[in-house]
């Protein structure tokens, strides 16, 4: 049994070209993200979060590539992805608030103008909260009250509810 490398010198070629990409891409990425996190003053612990999700998105992309790079029947990829879409489709609807956390926590991310350490109003009309922001995470922003408690509030209804600043944090 002989096998030849010549016969799949360019699936080979664009399979390494593929990988460098996307490691170029992280790397981007990433230096972007780090750049943002300097200039907004945001904690390693959240880009750690963010980078987190660029690799997963570029990972996807990756392995979404490859197989079409060695010649796999397009119509039996296409059928796959539907079916892997369709079940995650499903399961994101059946477990929707966490899909919404998960995007509000990106959101917040890049646009949040309250950080760790400020404490803050929730202008809720039958439970205002003053609490100072403990953490923020990927599904809910940990604060603690001036009575000492713990409270997790979603991150997908910490954008909905109007935030009043009554200390921040330099």
């Amino acid at each position: 049994m002989n096998f030849e490398f010549t016969n799949y010198s360019e699936q080979i070629w664009l399979t390494i070209i593929a990988f460098v990409i996307f490691y170029l891409l992280r790397f981007i990425g990433h230096r972007l993200i780090q750049r943002f996190v300097t200039i907004s003053k945001k904690t390693e612990r959240r880009s750690n979060l963010i980078k987190k999700y660029v690799d997963i998105f570029l990972g996807t992309l990756l392995i979404m590539f490859i197989p079409l790079v060695w010649g796999v029947d397009s119509k039996s990829i296409f059928t796959y992805l539907t079916a892997i879409t369709a079940f995650i489709g499903v399961a994101f609807f059946a477990q929707w608030s966490i899909l919404s956390n998960i995007t509000a926590g990106v959101v917040m991310f890049f646009s949040f103008p309250y950080k760790i350490g400020d404490k803050i109003r929730i202008q809720d009309k039958d439970f205002p909260i003053e609490a100072r922001i403990e953490d923020i995470r990927a599904f809910h922003t940990m604060l603690l009250t001036t009575e000492g408690e713990y409270i997790s509030y979603p991150n997908s209804l910490f954008l909905q509810k109007s935030v009043v600043i009554l200390d921040q944090e330099v």
